[in-house]
């Protein structure tokens, strides 16, 4: 007997509803391809992305999964999302999975 079932016998003038899946949030897509750049500031390697032109939060939801996708730290500041360490091969696939376009700048 499951927890339905025990419900049921508990309360059984309860009628049941269907409840909708909650919709998965849609990040806004954009013409123009996001810029993948690869610095060094202070001798360390870091990635930023930059270029996207939709709200602020669809960014930094975009920042955090990319985080936490990659286990590696990052910000958000002045509309550019930057990771630590030279990962742009897997932004960039990442990214295209995603349906954005995405362009390679420097070496």
């Amino acid at each position: 007997m499951d927890l339905r079932d025990q419900l049921k016998n508990l309360f059984p003038e309860h009628q049941e509803t269907e409840t909708a899946a909650p919709e998965a949030p849609t990040i806004w897509m954009q013409d123009a391809p996001l810029l993948c750049k690869y610095e060094k500031r202070k001798g360390k390697p870091i990635t930023i992305i930059d270029g996207y032109t939709g709200a602020t939060n669809d960014f930094k939801k975009l920042t955090k999964e990319i985080k936490t996708t990659l286990s590696v730290g990052g910000s958000f500041k002045d509309e550019k999302i930057i990771i630590q360490g030279d990962y742009r091969a897997k932004i960039m696939q990442l990214l295209q999975e995603k349906g954005f376009k995405v362009k390679r700048v420097g070496g």
